[in-house]
């Protein structure tokens, strides 16, 4: 995808978090664009994971800014997160095990009807069930049934229940936290499958992984954390294995 004439979805300005005596993040700079896969790289402790927390409004910024379709932000919550439709897949997935999978879909956002005299609220679990049955069909995700417990789904089925939730709820931006780590071969292509349609959408993707075959695989752009700061970035069809490697490693650019 070509970003040169669009106006990113998000921009990072000069973002930096401290944690007491450790800087955790420093001068961040980055464009985050509409229709794109980004991939999010470093080694453990680079600052990749910190700086996610931040876009999901887990972190609070100590410096810099935030700048949402050219407006400035102050994203101090996960609830500001999830209005800007900021939709973050943690390497968890953070679901309920022994909870459905509607119910999974609708945790604390359930649709509800409220009953004269307006005091109780009740589930609308048919049309729960019905909406995340639709999003899962058109994104051919196939889950015979949605009632039961999603800790009895294969690994490749909780990612992609996580990532269609996302879907449901209109997101802009949706960042996925080694979406492949632990699956099998085919359920690790059905992810990618998806992620790529999601970029099709025209939702922009954060892509966190240490596998270099799905950066290369999946990313349209890739920016390296080093030791909490942004080493450089690089466009996934011009550059190696090597060189991605490198500057992981050594936060500088291969001159090979």
């Amino acid at each position: 995808m070509s970003t040169a004439q669009t106006q990113p979805f998000m921009q990072l300005r000069g973002v930096g978090k401290r944690f007491g005596g450790v800087q955790a993040l420093r001068d961040v700079d980055l464009d985050i664009h509409s229709g794109e896969v980004l991939g999010l790289l470093g080694d453990n402790g680079a600052g990749k994971t910190t700086l996610v927390k931040v876009l999901a409004g887990v972190h609070a910024l100590s410096s810099g800014e935030i700048l949402c379709r050219g407006q400035t932000v102050d994203i101090s919550a996960p609830k500001v997160a999830h209005e800007l439709g900021i939709e973050t897949v943690f390497q968890d997935l953070a679901m309920v095990p022994n909870l459905g999978v509607t119910d999974n879909f609708f945790i604390g956002r359930e649709i509800t009807t409220t009953l004269i005299p307006k005091l109780i609220k009740v589930l609308r679990s048919k049309a729960m069930h019905a909406d995340a049955r639709e999003t899962l069909n058109r994104l051919d995700i196939h889950i015979p049934s949605l009632k039961v417990s999603v800790d009895s789904l294969s690994g490749g089925q909780r990612q992609a229940v996580a990532i269609a939730r996302a879907i449901r709820w209109k997101a802009n931006l949706v960042i996925l936290d080694e979406p492949t780590a632990a699956l099998s071969v085919p359920e690790q292509n059905k992810v990618l499958e998806l992620t790529r349609s999601l970029a099709k959408q025209g939702v922009a993707v954060i892509y966190i992984t240490h596998n270099m075959s799905d950066v290369l695989a999946v990313t349209d752009r890739i920016a390296v954390m080093y030791r909490g700061q942004k080493a450089g970035e690089l466009v996934t069809a011009q550059t190696t294995q090597g060189e991605i490697v490198e500057m992981i490693m050594s936060g500088k650019r291969s001159r090979a």
